[in-house]
């Protein structure tokens, strides 16, 4: 587990930038995970490797005073920006967001995207600190994987349905509670998420198949219209489905 965002102080943003330079050789061996300082336009004020290296650059100078639009390509780059744009307008942290990025080359990466708002002592907001981190692998060895594979394994084979949460906690022998508790200790993500992530991944399959009608894709992947389709894969993916399409190979 990484430090949470929230332990960041209140900060005289240049204060922050130069703090980090001694830990950035450390920063950059998460290969796993992006991490990023941004100011309060919006424009990376620095960048470990990792999201370097995703963006298609070779030197992580080469994104300093650029925002995500300027950064990612068109069609959603600009769709990043707002969400920066939002968290600094609001200073609302923005937390555990499950969303599918597809970094240059068109490679889709599920991640877990936390921002936090910067405030120097006297209250501003001076920028943004944010970590995207890639979903792991579940934790084989807990001791309630058994459990939460079954759960897991219900998930992949009735999403084109609606999943209650009774069903689930049925299959576990959990609580709500417990079940909410062991599914972000295993997997990461909340049984939400689970069901969402399975209906994304069944759908950005679907989106490779150019002749079928986004329609009926939706109605595959558990979605009761086209509309309500759109909205949730835009939420994790910043694109609409005819957008990713566009963007695919």
């Amino acid at each position: 587990m990484y430090p949470s965002l929230s332990s960041f102080a209140p900060c005289n943003l240049d204060t922050l930038l130069e703090s980090l330079k001694p830990i950035a050789p450390l920063l950059d061996t998460l290969t796993d995970t992006v991490f990023f300082i941004k100011d309060r336009q919006a424009r990376y004020a620095f960048v470990n490797r990792t999201l370097t290296r995703r963006c298609g650059f070779k030197h992580s100078d080469d994104l300093i005073g650029l925002t995500a639009e300027q950064v990612f390509p068109e069609r959603f780059g600009p769709l990043y920006t707002e969400q920066d744009r939002r968290v600094l307008a609001s200073g609302r942290e923005l937390a555990d967001q499950l969303e599918l990025h597809l970094y240059y080359g068109n490679q889709p990466v599920w991640c877990l995207t936390h921002k936090l708002a910067l405030h120097e002592p006297g209250g501003q907001i001076v920028g943004l600190a944010g970590i995207s981190r890639d979903l792991q692998r579940p934790q084989s060895g807990h001791p309630a994987f058994q459990k939460l594979a079954a759960v897991d394994a219900h998930i992949k084979q009735h999403f084109a349905r609606p999943i209650s949460l009774a069903e689930l906690t049925a299959i576990a022998g959990f609580s709500v509670a417990q079940l909410e508790r062991h599914c972000k200790r295993i997997f990461q993500l909340t049984p939400r998420q689970m069901i969402q992530k399975a209906r994304l991944d069944e759908a950005s399959r679907l989106l490779l198949e150019k002749d079928l009608p986004i329609t009926e894709i939706a109605l595959r992947c558990g979605y009761t219209d086209h509309s309500a389709f759109s909205r949730q894969f835009r939420a994790l993916t910043s694109l609409s489905p005819s957008q990713y399409r566009e963007n695919l190979p």
